[in-house]
């Protein structure tokens, strides 16, 4: 049984397709458990600093990337928590789940081409690799 899913979200399209599909199956097993996990990238966060954005403002906005990502679970009446982590996101978002025992994770795949994915690398694809449990990609 999927009890304890995680769902690493950035508030992008992607990450609302796969809440989704998180949500889906959330609802077919009685205990479960959501997580959102959104993880604050390290040169992102650097870059936002280096223009003087406001701390407050900074969190501000991140809250607003998962507002809507939260209602869908609330709507639903699918418990859900809400995790915020710093790192670079692929090795984050693995350390988190392997060190927290999901039996499912949920992520959306940007859709990079075969070069892009080749020289930037795919976070859902090196978490699909490392982390122990199951990984849904959804496109």
């Amino acid at each position: 049984m999927y009890q304890k899913i995680l769902l690493a979200a950035d508030g992008s399209e992607h990450s609302k397709r796969a809440a989704a599909e998180a949500l889906k199956m959330a609802k077919m097993f009685k205990d479960a458990v959501v997580t959102l996990l959104y993880v604050v990238d390290y040169e992102k966060a650097r870059a936002e600093v280096l223009n003087d954005k406001l701390s407050e403002e900074l969190h501000h906005y991140r809250r607003q990337l998962l507002l809507p990502l939260e209602e869908i679970f609330s709507a639903a009446g699918v418990p859900f928590e809400t995790t915020t982590l710093h790192g670079t996101p692929g090795p984050t978002i693995i350390k988190h789940a392997n060190e927290n025992d999901y039996d499912v994770i949920f992520i959306g795949s940007r859709g990079l081409n075969a070069f892009q994915e080749m020289v930037l690398g795919s976070v859902s694809h090196k978490v699909a690799k490392r982390v122990r449990a199951p990984v849904i990609i959804v496109k």
